[in-house]
């Protein structure tokens, strides 16, 4: 069925860039595929402009394609709607496949920006880390920042270095001297040294 809504989108896209095909051409075109398949067909006006969407959004992405295809229509329309751009859609439609979500589990994984928190925790721990310490780094977010020097090691995902603080940032931040002028009567106590 997905093939065949495949092939129907593709030359309603195609007539409508060549020809301007506008609405009353898909309606015509609807009432003659209701005419002589039946009005449950599922060949309503809506469902062909999702089928030229469906066409037109994946037709550059041969990888996209068979995800797709493995689908349900209804999850594939949903996707449709919700995703903003070909990487969310590439995620809903692997996460749709490899772990089974219903439309309703889909839909609601969409209405909590499923998308956005992958995006958020992405690490380059397992990559980075031997197998041994990575277990002991995936489980907690710590930011700090350093004027100068850390000895610790640190896991990040994106990070930028400059030996000067931008100027936007410098009323945000102790300067150097204020931050020693502070620090100069503190002492750590005996057992922590």
């Amino acid at each position: 069925m997905i093939a065949l809504y495949w092939d129907l989108g593709k030359p309603i896209e195609e007539r409508q860039v060549a020809d301007g095909w506008g609405k009353s051409v898909v309606e015509k075109l609807t009432r003659d595929l209701r005419a002589e398949f039946g009005e449950k067909s599922g060949y309503s006006v809506q469902n062909l402009w999702y089928m030229r969407k469906f066409y037109r959004e994946y037709k550059d992405m041969p990888n996209l394609q068979p995800l797709a295809g493995d689908l349900a229509w209804t999850k594939n329309t949903l996707i449709l709607d919700r995703c903003q751009n070909a990487q969310e859609r590439k995620f809903d439609l692997r996460a749709t496949a490899r772990l089974g979500w219903t439309r309703r589990v889909l839909d609601h994984q969409s209405d909590g920006n499923a998308f956005e928190k992958y995006l958020l925790n992405q690490t380059s721990f397992d990559a980075a880390l031997p197998k041994a310490l990575a277990s002991l780094a995936k489980y907690r977010t710590v930011v700090e920042y350093a004027l100068k020097i850390t000895t610790m090691p640190i896991g990040v995902t994106t990070y930028g270095t400059s030996s000067r603080l931008p100027e936007a940032y410098r009323h945000l931040l102790p300067t150097e001297q204020e931050i020693a002028e502070r620090l100069k009567d503190w002492h750590l106590p005996e057992a922590e040294c």
